[in-house]
């Protein structure tokens, strides 16, 4: 008997008992015998179920043994369905090396028979070379020295050929269009030549007028320039006195409230600090005004304040003799008739145009070029950025990014460079063409130099065996940029390479 129908019938007897005893004892209807018979039917039931329980288990332990095996019977005829798919996999990778070697032995082969006939090619070279340099009595290097010079001479010969020719199409087309545009626009501008020259001297009706403007111990001139910020220079002069000042407007100040006290006869510190203020303000609302003018005759609407104020401090500034606010104005009409022409927006080149020198109004007071110094301000009062870039790259610190910071470059060119816009000192002109002529004369060939039409244009005469057409083309070229890198000039130059030849004889 196995041990789980032994617990059963064990238990069952157990159970048997107590129940007889609780019965007996509750009812005392039975007897001990009556108990036992009671008791032994209850555990031949017990071991009769135990009986069908270890048949019920023995039967279902043969079907987990079929099962098992039916599942390995199984996995065994994959394996062997697995193992056959790879000896067959091994019997492809055996034939494919087999090729693999075959191929390899066939290209070693070739790769010796293409050794052979490269060694035997470079032999036949070396033969036939050494021929040809017999033949010909030159060796290899000056064969080939006099190939270059032969496809050197050539290429440059054509160069020239097609660099004039593409210049000569290109100024034909571009200049006539260039002109066309250009007239147009100063045709259409009407505009008057101005040459205004911001004045520093101060008339007096006579030379006592100076004693009272220096006062007692020199405390009335003290307290002018205290109070304006300038340099008084009282000389020699005849009824006139001096002002001094880097600023224009303090400068401009400074003169307006001299011409009060003169005109007024009182000069006093007390007098002198008031005429002052008032004429400060005074010149703080012809700022504006001159802003807002510049604005209304540009048509350009919709400026921020601080640029107004700044468009009004350009009337005090001068370059090269020519006034900034006039010339930002004529700027601002030629860069909208030039941007009307071409079909760029007319609004933003005029307003570029128009603000493109107010960094020169605060150039005296923040560091760096005028033209980022107006485009940092154009920035921050909020102007769009085709004209913030248009401002920065008029003198091309910045690049130029739309056609608009093209056409203000150009209005701001033809402003300053047309005949009575600017001028310049005697000793500046002087020093301007001795060095143009200096830069033309430290190129080699070159035998005499001359500089005409007021520096506008550049001559030079090369001497012809040193250099030929070509070479004068490119030294023309070569000047030119080292005259835009190193020299500062209104406008452009002209330079002209002048190349001639010339046979002489004399007939006996």
């Amino acid at each position: 008997m196995d041990p789980l129908t032994l617990v059963v019938i064990v238990g069952g007897l157990v159970v048997g008992l107590v129940i007889g005893l609780i019965v007996g004892r509750r009812y005392g209807l039975q007897s001990v015998e009556e108990l036992r018979r009671e008791v032994e039917l209850k555990l031949k039931e017990a071991e009769a179920e135990a009986q069908r329980i270890r048949l019920a288990a023995k039967e279902e332990a043969v079907h987990l043994r079929e099962r098992v095996e039916a599942d390995l019977q199984e996995q065994r005829r994959e394996l062997q369905r697995q193992e056959r798919h790879l000896q067959q996999r091994r019997e492809s990778l055996d034939r494919r090396q087999e090729q693999l070697e075959n191929r390899s032995r066939n290209l070693d082969r070739r790769e010796q028979a293409l050794e052979k006939r490269e060694r035997e090619i470079a032999a036949l070279i070396a033969k036939q070379q050494a021929e040809l340099e017999r033949i010909a009595a030159l060796s290899k290097e000056e064969a080939r020295k006099m190939l270059l010079e032969q496809v050197e001479r050539e290429a440059r010969q054509d160069m020239a050929r097609l660099i004039r020719q593409v210049e000569a199409e290109a100024r034909e087309v571009a200049d006539q269009r260039a002109r066309e545009i250009i007239v147009t626009a100063i045709q259409r501008l009407a505009t008057d030549v101005t040459n205004d020259v911001v004045v520093s001297m101060v008339e007096l009706p006579s030379d006592d007028m100076k004693g009272r403007i220096i006062g007692r111990g020199g405390r009335n001139i003290r307290a002018i320039e205290n109070a304006t910020g300038v340099d008084i220079v009282v000389d020699d002069t005849p009824e006139a006195i001096v002002i001094s000042s880097f600023d224009p407007v303090r400068r401009e100040i400074a003169r307006l409230a001299l011409e009060k006290l003169i005109a007024d006869g009182r000069i006093h510190p007390a007098r002198i600090e008031k005429v002052v203020q008032e004429t400060r303000q005074e010149v703080e609302r012809m700022i504006r005004e001159y802003g807002e003018q510049a604005a209304y005759e540009a048509g350009v609407r919709g400026l921020h304040p601080d640029l107004i104020r700044l468009l009004g401090q350009l009337k005090f500034r001068t370059s090269y003799g020519q006034n900034q606010w006039h010339h930002a104005i004529e700027a601002a009409r030629i860069a909208g008739l030039l941007a009307a022409e071409l079909g760029a927006n007319v609004d933003l080149a005029k307003k570029a145009a128009l603000l493109h020198d107010i960094g020169k109004a605060v150039s005296h007071e923040v560091e760096g070029p005028h033209a980022l110094i107006g485009a940092e301000i154009a920035r921050r009062c909020g102007m769009h950025e085709i004209v913030v870039n248009a401002i920065a790259s008029h003198h091309h610190e910045e690049e130029q990014r739309s056609i608009e910071a093209v056409i203000v470059e150009v209005a701001d060119a033809i402003s300053g460079a047309r005949p009575g816009a600017r001028r310049e000192s005697l000793e500046s002109y002087i020093k301007r063409i001795t060095a143009l002529e200096e830069i033309a004369r430290s190129f080699p060939g070159v035998e005499e130099v001359y500089a005409i039409q007021a520096g506008r244009e550049v001559r030079i005469i090369v001497k012809p065996d040193d250099v030929d057409d070509l070479a004068a083309i490119e030294l023309s070229r070569n000047i030119a940029r080292k005259i835009e890198e190193g020299l500062e000039y209104p406008g452009q130059i002209k330079v002209t390479v002048i190349r001639e030849t010339r046979a002489v004889d004399y007939a006996k």
